[in-house]
């Protein structure tokens, strides 16, 4: 079948098989909560400006999941795991009907369907993109913005769609996490003008058009942002998480040295295939010159981001986009062989259509298995559900419990009682009856006389996955 409408049906199911279900059977975990509990505030709160986590302004990242939180929790009218991770897997979905409508033209009707599989089906992708996790929707943008440029590139279209289009998804990227899916996009966009030898293309009116239209969307929110929040401390909490990075703050030699292993392995399984794309399988030199640009488009910026002291895996992500290009041109040449040093043999296409339809197959049949046969026994284990369950059972229906510079508490998704925020003992009202603290300041809360003569006393401790803890105390 090779009908658009044919392989649009194909690259659905296969994504509603793989990233649907038990989408909303586990509890929350890692940062999930800092990218849940800012669009829980803007929505309680109005202010769509000023991510915030425990009470606090959260700098580090811009706020464009917490938006899409908070707009998937709006329009359902449900706030649960599932509507929370839909902005993630959805995104995974647009970049699937991308390779399959916009690279269609470039790539043929069989390519660029493999290469919307080979984007759906990835370790990195399968693991990021079922949840609400900022890499899932960060490197969907930068992969939007690659398919759209080469896209367009390759279709010889105008420089004005070429270089405007897809820096709105640049610009995007900026309000997901920053400006690092750049050095992917130009590794890409670099490495195919330097084979093609056409760098006035580059300098063409329409590419600087298309930078102001990236950092006006970014500009939109950081602007207003910086206003008012503290154009100081903004900008110094910007500059140390970045200069924190290039310095390895929290470097670690042996996780270190696993980046780039990590990193590879993020294209299972489709990595051992890889081999073949060398430019000798390219029966046109046109492909020849393609391969080898995207080859170094995504190896370079890959190998330079994993190499920082402080960097980790995922942020080597964005390099799977070109991988996936490549891998589907590959697929597609009719005299396909194993290098050498692998045998030298023949990779039919009946044969590659034969491990295609078999990866595709095995992927949804483990998907499936562990959606019915491990989540159910994983749901059991899930110490974060239960410990809010406790806490909720220990306040009274419709008291509110004031959180006393809580931080960043997962549980607090969980919790149906009215949070109410406060940074110091002073403002927390005299009427209060439950306090949720972190252990640190308990003390400081049992010897103030605010509430006296009553008097504060603690009937819960809270520990969770992080093994982070809050305590509850009750004022009698």
């Amino acid at each position: 079948m090779t009908t658009r409408a044919a392989n649009l049906s194909i690259v659905i199911l296969v994504w509603a098989a793989l990233y649907l279900p038990a989408l909303g059977s586990l509890a929350i975990k890692g940062e999930e909560g800092r990218r849940i509990l800012p669009g829980i505030a803007m929505l309680e709160t109005g202010n769509y400006l000023v991510p915030q986590v425990g009470g606090e302004t959260y700098f580090r990242k811009p706020p464009l999941i917490n938006w899409l939180v908070a707009a998937s929790f709006k329009i359902s009218g449900h706030q649960n795991e599932w509507t929370a991770r839909m902005p993630s897997v959805i995104s995974v979905l647009l970049v699937a009907l991308a390779f399959v409508t916009v690279a269609r033209p470039s790539l043929g009707p069989l390519g660029s369907t493999i290469a919307a599989l080979v984007w759906l089906i990835n370790a990195g992708i399968i693991e990021k993109g079922r949840l609400v996790e900022i890499e899932g929707l960060y490197v969907s943008l930068c992969a939007l913005a690659i398919i759209f440029w080469l896209s367009f590139w390759e279709q010889k279209k105008s420089a004005w769609l070429t270089w405007t289009v897809p820096f709105v998804f640049l610009g995007l990227g900026w309000l997901a996490k920053g400006p690092l899916h750049l050095l992917f996009f130009y590794g890409v966009v670099v490495a195919v003008i330097w084979k093609e030898r056409n760098w006035r293309a580059f300098f063409h009116p329409a590419h600087f058009v298309g930078m102001v239209v990236m950092l006006g969307i970014f500009a939109a929110w950081a602007i207003p942002f910086l206003r008012a929040t503290g154009h100081a401390t903004a900008t110094t909490k910007w500059s140390q998480q970045f200069t924190g990075r290039l310095r390895g703050t929290d470097f670690e030699f042996g996780r270190w040295i696993f980046n780039i292993p990590h990193g590879v392995l993020y294209l299972l399984p489709w990595v051992i295939f890889l081999p073949l794309a060398r430019s000798g399988n390219f029966a046109v030199e046109k492909d020849r010159q393609l391969a080898k640009a995207l080859a170094w488009g995504a190896l370079v910026p890959f190998v330079v981001v994993d190499l920082v002291p402080g960097s980790i895996p995922r942020y080597g992500m964005p390099a799977l986009v070109p991988a996936c290009w490549l891998l589907a041109m590959t697929f597609c040449e009719e005299n396909l062989r194993w290098p050498r040093w692998l045998g030298g043999k023949l990779f039919s296409f009946n044969a590659r259509r034969r491990t295609i339809i078999g990866i595709v197959v095995l992927a949804c049949l483990a998907m499936w298995t562990y959606a019915i046969a491990i989540v159910p026994k994983m749901d059991r284990r899930q110490r974060i559900k239960r410990l809010a369950a406790q806490i909720q059972a220990a306040i009274p229906q419709a008291e509110a419990v004031y959180a006393l510079d809580p931080n960043y508490q997962p549980i607090f998704f969980y919790m149906r009682s009215k949070l109410v925020y406060a940074s110091e003992i002073d403002e927390v009202p005299i009427d209060a009856r439950y306090l949720l603290v972190r252990p640190e300041r308990e003390q400081e809360v049992l010897e103030s006389n605010r509430w006296a003569p009553r008097q504060p006393h603690r009937i819960m401790r809270s520990t969770d996955y992080r093994k982070e803890s809050i305590l509850l105390l009750k004022i009698d």
